[in-house]
């Protein structure tokens, strides 16, 4: 999701609701602490330099358990974030510890943000020798020179 679009969906909104994809919800009481902008500048694998800007929130679980963050509140504070910082309009991440500290896509459902797990994968996999992954086949749908014969090399097994 990206900033423009959680800008759209929030004055839509009586109360904020974070999900997580196994369905628990993040408590009602949840801050957020930041909203910003990160830059992360590298190379990959293959050598490629690369350059990502995401927005990012980081959620936080106080023990003000009386705490509601508004939708109003938070629309204010993103902003803010654009006037103070010129945070751009690119994809949002989600900080939030659970178990540990995770990072997390964002995507509403129509009623609640959903935090999606975010994966890592090769940027480079023609340059890093992983083989490309092969695909299943029926045995059934192999055609043989002799019927139920399975020879080495026949490709067959």
């Amino acid at each position: 999701m990206k900033l423009s679009e959680i800008k759209e969906i929030l004055p839509e909104l009586d109360h904020i609701e974070f999900q997580l994809e196994d369905g628990t919800f993040v408590p009602d009481h949840f801050h957020v602490t930041e909203v910003g902008t990160v830059t992360k500048h590298f190379i990959d694998c293959g050598g490629t330099v690369r350059k990502e800007k995401t927005v990012n929130f980081q959620l936080w679980n106080a023990d003000d358990s009386g705490h509601r963050l508004q939708p109003s509140k938070l629309l204010h504070i993103i902003r803010l974030s654009e006037e103070k910082i010129g945070m751009e309009d690119n994809e949002i991440e989600v900080e939030y510890q659970h178990q540990t500290i995770g990072k997390f896509n964002l995507e509403f459902n129509g009623k609640n943000f959903v935090l999606r797990n975010k994966t890592t994968a090769c940027l480079a996999q023609d340059a890093c020798g992983i083989p490309a992954e092969k695909q299943p086949v029926k045995l059934s749908e192999r055609p043989f020179t002799q019927p139920y014969v399975c020879t080495p090399n026949s490709g067959c097994c």
